[in-house]
């Protein structure tokens, strides 16, 4: 149904459909509806946005997708990894403030199950925080 869209002039626009976007809303939401399906997206997204860890064309886009990742594997109980999806995006610094909340949420998750990441992890989110007040 969106093919019929077209790409528009300004993609950077937040208010215009853009197809070459469909991907990460589709991570985004099935990760915000906690459902597991959201994993490929979400690394898909990394892998066309972040060839060979550039992530210097689409940074915020790449650090959202980290953080769709870091949630739906969190649903997983795989917490290693959902806590290296989450450092990732948080080290980035490209984590938008409507995100922080995301962020947090992986980390009270990480540092409920007493992981040794959970300190690094939260020392990460409080510098992202301050950085952006």
């Amino acid at each position: 149904m969106s093919a019929s869209i077209g790409s528009p002039d300004t993609p950077e626009h937040h208010y215009r459909y853009d197809p070459a976007k469909a991907l990460s809303y589709t991570a985004t939401t099935l990760a915000w509806l906690g459902d597991s399906a959201a994993e490929p997206y979400a690394r898909e997204v990394i892998r066309r946005l972040s060839p060979s860890d550039d992530v210097s064309k689409w940074p915020r886009r790449v650090a959202s997708a980290n953080l769709d990742l870091a949630l739906t594997l969190l649903k997983e109980d795989r917490l290693d990894e959902a806590c290296d999806a989450a450092q990732k995006a948080i080290l980035s610094g490209q984590v938008a403030p409507s995100n922080h909340w995301r962020a947090l949420e992986v980390v009270r998750a990480v540092e409920a199950r007493e992981l040794p990441e959970s300190a690094d992890l939260r020392e990460a989110y409080q510098i992202l925080k301050a950085i952006e007040q």
